[in-house]
């Protein structure tokens, strides 16, 4: 069985292995629980959809040149692995984090946020009720957050800050921007050329 310590030792070990930052993850996902993962799926979908690849072995990485990893980490039950987590980050190679959470106290991601600092977080709450504990972070301790649930957004908001580096994500999310326009045209033209009978009727086949 896997205990906290051997998920520190492991991140520990990975943050000295002077790994080469095109092999390790460029963005970590965390969440508090794994309840929150169907909330958090959206990240995932975002990311695929962008063409990076999942990694799950810091030593051998997929062939995807951009990559993510992801862990359940919680601040309440596991603060000793929030904070290896976050302490870890740059010398692991993370260029962003996505850090979701629920409930009322919802402490992982403004705590990862400055523990990682000045790695940038993305926070996601998880729930409605989580969206004043995600961004309450006192001036001088930022953290970027997305509407509740909003997960997907949360990882375009990731690819975002890498793009800033790399050509290749840039390219990436305007493609994808496109596409969504393109698919904006497409509906309007139905809708205008069949009219409103006619474009539900469409639907409803």
């Amino acid at each position: 069985m896997t205990t906290v310590q051997d998920l520190i030792d492991r991140l520990e070990a990975e943050a000295a292995a002077d790994a080469d930052p095109e092999t390790t993850p460029d963005v970590g996902i965390v969440m508090g629980s794994d309840s929150d993962l169907p909330v958090m799926e959206g990240a995932y979908d975002a990311l695929d959809d962008l063409d990076f690849g999942e990694q799950t072995d810091f030593d051998d990485p997929p062939d995807a040149r951009f990559t993510y990893e992801s862990y359940v980490v919680s601040a309440h039950r596991t603060p000793e692995l929030m904070y290896a987590y976050g302490e870890t980050a740059v010398d692991r190679g993370l260029d962003v984090i996505i850090a979701g959470a629920g409930g009322k106290s919802a402490d992982l991601p403004n705590m990862t946020a400055s523990i990682a600092y000045p790695v940038p977080v993305i926070g996601v709450p998880v729930q409605e009720k989580s969206v004043d504990s995600v961004i309450g972070m006192p001036t001088g301790a930022p953290i970027v957050a997305v509407d509740a649930g909003k997960s997907y957004n949360a990882a375009l908001s990731a690819a975002q800050v890498l793009a800033r580096e790399h050509d290749a994500i840039e390219d990436r999310l305007i493609d994808f921007h496109d596409e969504q326009k393109a698919g904006v045209a497409d509906v309007s033209a139905d809708l205008h050329d069949l009219g409103f009978d006619g474009f539900r009727a469409r639907d409803e086949e």
